[in-house]
């Protein structure tokens, strides 16, 4: 958790309203969070129905025009990451935005898993198992009050639901920032284990019924197939390339 709130207390970015949500850890999270009180703009710790209902919290707490969310043990790339957000938002007036993911050891951060190249959005590519990095996805906060908040009935695939509804069904306009927007810990709740991977299947089909969509005979089969070209691919700089970019207090928190 250090390594999310330094990366986010560290973005160049000054108009940062920062939102911090904990299930009533029973670990030494609330004193980690409390060591940066004053720094964090509102948070809670309180028992919740999981981690789609904890983001439900964040986004009815949040007052900013544009939410984007961090899950406790993922990190920006860089300190300018939510400044070039910004700047894409002011610019091109999309809806929304996403970049590219790197999965990154959940031990050793310097360690590469795989590269998640999102690409450009193409019209009805979510039938062809798209889906853009729910953790590099900013979305403005009109859209959550028009179109509603993450479904919890969902264990695991609340964020492909949310971002299938919004992009797919409802065709927001959507921009892509080409680059590495942040780095996430292996061992998300649906990739750690074949069954949480056959239960995502389950809930990313039930995702299109709930919205009244038909995905093609191939859609649930491409979209875990897709992930496996990541594992090959190589991203655009090594990690020790990018130290020099990096705040000294950033980058001792990415090291650990």
């Amino acid at each position: 958790m250090p390594q999310a709130i330094e990366s986010v207390l560290s973005q160049s970015y000054p108009f940062i309203e920062y939102i911090l949500i904990d299930g009533n850890s029973t670990d030494n999270t609330r004193e980690i969070i409390q060591s940066y009180e004053g720094r964090i703009s509102q948070w809670i710790s309180e028992p919740d129905q999981g981690i789609y209902d904890a983001m439900n919290k964040g986004l009815q707490m949040a007052t900013g025009d544009i939410i984007g969310i961090l899950n406790a043990d993922d990190f920006y790339r860089s300190s300018t990451i939510i400044e070039k957000v910004v700047n894409v938002f002011e610019q091109e007036n999309p809806d929304a935005l996403y970049g590219d993911l790197l999965y990154v050891d959940a031990d050793n951060t310097q360690k590469v898993v795989r590269y998640w190249k999102a690409n450009p959005y193409l019209p009805n590519i979510f039938m062809r198992g798209w889906m853009p990095p729910h953790p590099t996805f900013f979305v403005r906060k009109e859209l959550y009050n028009q179109y509603g908040l993450f479904n919890t009935q969902f264990r695991c695939s609340a964020d492909y639901e949310m971002m299938l509804r919004l992009i797919h069904k409802n065709h927001i306009r959507l921009a892509y920032l080409p680059e590495i927007l942040v780095h996430m810990r292996t061992g998300g709740i649906s990739n750690k284990s074949l069954q949480s991977r056959m239960l995502a299947n389950r809930e990313d089909y039930l995702a299109w019924k709930l919205n009244d969509l038909k995905p093609a005979f191939y859609t649930m089969w491409l979209k875990p197939f897709r992930k496996l070209f990541q594992y090959f691919a190589k991203p655009p700089y090594s990690l020790t390339e990018i130290k020099g970019n990096l705040p000294e207090k950033e980058l001792l928190s990415k090291e650990g």
